[in-house]
This record gives C-alpha cells, structure tokens and sequence, in this order.
C-alpha cells in the first residue's frame, strides 16, 4: 500500500520535527513542511499532498484562512486541524472552511496517524471534546419542518448516528451487520439529499435539524 503524503503546517520547528519523527514507519510520509498559512496554501498547491495536517494560530495567514484557500485551489486535499485551542470561533469557522476534522494537541501519536488516514479515506475526524461543543452548539428542542426530499430514511438515520459517535465506516458495518460499501453508499446517500461534502457537515446539519440529540450519541 502506497504511502500516504502529508503536507504538516505548523509554526513551531519542534513540533514539527516531533510529529515527523513519531510517524515514521506509520505508512505515513511527510512531503512538505510549512511554518505559516502563507505557505502551507503555498505547498498545498504545489505538492498536492493526500492530506494536510494545519494548525489554527500561525504567522501571515492563520489556520483558518489557509483551510478555506486550501479547499478553494484544491477542493480534494483533506485539511485535519491540529490545535491546542478548543475555542468555538475557531471550531466552527474550521468546520465551515472546511476542515475534515478538529484535533486536539492531547492526543497520542498513534490517535494522530489513526486520523490522518481516516480523513484520507473520506471520514471526519472530530476530538470527543470537539464533538461535545459542536452538539450542545446545534442542540434543538422543536424538529423544523423539511422537504420530504431531504429526509433520510432510518438506516441512514442509524448510520449518520454512529458517524457522529466518532466511529470509522468499518466499525458501522460491522455494528449494522453490513458491509463497508453500503455503509459509504449511505452517508453518500445522505450528502446529495442534503447538498453537503463531509460526515461532519451532515452531522451539523442533522443536529440543526433535530434529528440527532446530544444523549442519543453520549
């Protein structure tokens, strides 16, 4: 199985060369490296690396605004933030830019690897503590009215519930007794009636609506 290439964007060296040394011999290789947003948009553009691993505060162009250049010039390449702060204007401006997932500087190396290949897969990836915020953000209490068009049926409703727990497709199949394929043909199902891109954005939309409440998915 080919490598997979990482673009790491952060402005601190230490913690880049730490994170370089810890993925060695990870299936994981780190293609490029960038101290600002400036470049990461930069390295981005001209390395076309199967995923970018970006913090939020950095000089020139923070993490935010290269996310959202990033997914403009190439709409392909998963943005997976990596951020000691777990603040809700960086979270959700992250999310709306783009962001495949949220991950807090407290986790192990081995959690790190783990993400980056599951967004590279197509998942998303949101830190427990992440996820806590975005639901209890989007929590309603009255279910709007919605177009018979976009309503997901309840194997997909079973589904995005899992997604939104943090668990990885193969996991969903195995909980639903199906397999991976249909698992995606699900959640991809539930992108095209909901005009959106990712897991996470389904999953914001879902709580928005009130089709997912906060104790359904402790």
């Amino acid at each position: 199985m080919a490598e997979i290439r990482v673009l790491l964007a952060d402005d601190h060296t230490l913690v880049r060369q730490g994170i370089k040394h810890c993925l060695k011999d990870t299936g994981l290789s780190i293609v490029g490296e960038a101290a600002d947003g400036e470049e990461a948009v930069a390295l981005a553009r001209s390395l076309t690396p199967d995923v970018v691993v970006m913090d939020v505060s950095m000089p020139r162009v923070d993490g935010i605004e290269a996310t959202r250049l990033i997914k403009k010039n190439c709409p392909t390449i998963p943005v997976l933030i990596l951020s000691a702060y777990d603040h809700e204007q960086y979270i959700f401006a992250l999310l709306e830019a783009g962001a495949a997932g949220y991950l807090l500087k407290d986790i192990s190396y081995q959690e790190m690897a783990q993400a980056i290949r599951d967004v590279h897969r197509g998942e998303s990836v949101l830190h427990p503590a992440i996820m806590q915020k975005v639901m209890k953000r989007f929590k309603k209490t009255n279910r709007p009215e919605e177009d018979k068009e976009a309503l997901i049926t309840e194997r997909e409703t079973d589904v995005l519930r899992l997604a939104a727990r943090g668990m990885r497709n193969k996991d969903i199949a195995n909980a639903l007794c199906l397999s991976t394929r249909t698992v995606e043909a699900h959640l991809n199902s539930i992108f095209n009636k909901w005009k959106v891109g990712s897991r996470t954005d389904a999953i914001i939309h879902a709580l928005k609506a009130g089709l997912l409440s906060i104790d359904e998915l402790n």
